[in-house]
C-alpha cells in the first residue's frame, strides 16, 4: 500500500475511523508516517496530535482505545479509512462518535421498514393498511402467515423459477420482520444472538 504523506506540507493525511461491524463512521484524526507505522506495529489506532504535537494513541489516558482491523488507502493515496473495533466511547465527550450518535447498527433498507411497520402498528387502522390488519389479528395470525411464507420459499426453491423464489423470499422476511415487531423485538436482537454465537 502506498500512501503519499509528502502530498500535503506538514506530512499528515486524514484518517477516516470506522466501526468494521456497524459501518459507522466514529471519528476523524490525522497520521503521519510514524503514526502510521505505530498503529501498523501495535493495532492500536494512533495519530499525530496537532494541538499536542506529537503521536497520539488513541484512549491512552481514558482506555477507550481503537483496535485496528484493517486500513485502506483512496484511489488518490492521500487519506485513509481505518476500519477499528472501538473500546469504549470514541469521542472524548463521552459519546459514541465525534457526531453524537449511537454507534448502532442499521440495516439500510431494513432498517427503514421496520419504521415503517412500527409506524403501521402505532397508527392501528387496520381498515387502511394491511400490516395494521395483522397485528389487530395478533400473534398467532401473524406467526401463521410466516409459517406459511416459509413453506412457499422451500417449495420454490425446489423449483427454477428464480422471480418467484426471491419474491417468496421477500414475502417470508416481510411477515418476519411484523412477527418481531409483535413480540417487541426488531433484527438488532436477532443479530446480537448470531454475535454471541460467532464468539463461542
Amino acid at each position: 500500500m502506498t500512501i503519499d504523506f509528502n502530498k500535503n506540507n506538514d506530512g499528515l493525511v486524514p484518517a477516516i475511523i470506522q466501526d468494521a461491524v456497524t459501518k459507522n463512521v466514529l471519528m476523524l484524526g490525522y497520521m503521519n508516517e510514524e503514526a502510521y507505522k505505530k498503529t501498523m506495529d501495535t493495532k492500536l489506532v494512533t495519530f499525530y496530535s496537532r494541538s499536542k504535537d506529537r503521536l497520539w494513541t488513541k484512549g491512552e489516558e481514558s482506555g477507550n482505545t481503537l483496535d485496528l482491523v484493517d486500513i485502506q488507502v483512496d484511489c488518490d493515496n492521500d487519506t485513509l479509512l481505518v476500519s477499528v473495533h472501538p473500546n469504549g466511547p470514541t469521542c472524548h465527550t463521552g459519546t459514541d462518535t465525534c457526531w453524537k450518535e449511537d454507534n448502532e447498527t442499521t440495516f439500510g433498507f431494513l432498517t427503514h421498514l421496520e419504521n415503517t411497520i412500527k409506524q403501521r402498528k402505532e397508527e392501528g387502522k387496520p381498515d387502511e393498511s394491511y400490516v395494521a390488519s395483522l397485528f389487530e389479528k395478533g400473534v398467532n395470525k401473524i406467526a401463521q402467515k410466516v409459517g406459511e411464507e416459509a413453506v412457499e420459499v422451500v417449495i420454490e426453491a425446489k423449483d427454477d423459477n428464480d422471480d418467484l423464489f426471491l419474491n417468496e423470499s421477500a414475502d417470508l422476511l416481510f411477515h418476519y420482520l411484523i412477527l418481531l415487531q409483535q413480540k417487541g423485538f426488531k433484527l438488532k436482537d436477532v443479530e446480537d444472538i448470531l454475535k454471541f454465537r460467532i464468539k463461542k
